[in-house]
């Protein structure tokens, strides 16, 4: 066997940037099957929690750890919103341009990228698409300020915290990340295609064993 090396021409990499957000909305069967492009998001801050040890003592030393479950969390930054997460965010539209707050909120899928670059090719190397599933946004704060000499523009933030959905022969997940520098190109295509639709059909979220099913070839 090789000795190992570190650092080589081509595989010092890293991930940058946050775009093509997509929020996706279920429908009574909890399937993702309506997409909406999400403009202006700015930063997706994936949170896990849980998977805490729980040390169990026996014969008077440690027997061994019990891990806790593991949730997914997460908090979306954005300039804008689609106007169809206003009800993921507690907002009932009953007319156009009226707006009634503090209302329920519905359960909302998300797909975003980010890029993957490496000290050849740059930012340009590749990139991961991160799949989320089962998103629940909290309130959020909205600090709305005068306009000075040094403008900035509103910045919009929400905690999320989900319910896995079921996986086979896997435990439930809220999180699907497809790497485009190793996953097959032409099964990316497809993953996309349902993504971000196509002329004769509407963008969707497939559900975790649909995406598995996708990439595991003939």
């Amino acid at each position: 066997m090789a000795p190992l090396t570190w650092d080589q021409v081509g595989e010092r990499l890293y991930e940058t940037g946050v775009d093509h957000g997509v929020l996706y909305l279920p429908d009574a069967a909890g399937v993702y099957n309506t997409g909406f492009a999400w403009n202006g998001l700015t930063t997706v801050t994936e949170s896990p929690s849980g998977a805490e040890a729980s040390p169990q003592y026996a014969d008077n030393i440690k027997y061994l750890n019990m891990i806790s479950a593991e949730e997914f969390g997460a908090t979306i930054e954005a300039f804008t919103y689609p106007e169809e997460f206003g009800q993921c965010d507690g907002t009932d539209l009953p007319s156009p341009g009226v707006a009634v707050g503090q209302q329920g909120r519905k359960m909302f899928g998300l797909s975003f990228r980010t890029q993957v670059g490496n000290d050849v090719e740059g930012a340009e190397f590749g990139y991961k698409l991160h799949l989320l599933y089962g998103c629940q946004a909290a309130p959020s704060e909205k600090a709305y300020a005068t306009i000075n000499d040094s403008p900035e523009a509103i910045s919009f933030s929400w905690d999320v915290t989900s319910t896995p959905v079921p996986v086979t022969d896997r435990k439930p997940t809220s999180l699907i990340v497809v790497d485009s520098t190793v996953a097959d190109a032409t099964d990316l295509q497809a993953l996309e295609d349902l993504l971000y639709g196509k002329a004769a059909t509407e963008a969707a979220l497939p559900m975790p064993d649909a995406v598995i099913a996708l990439f595991a070839g003939p």
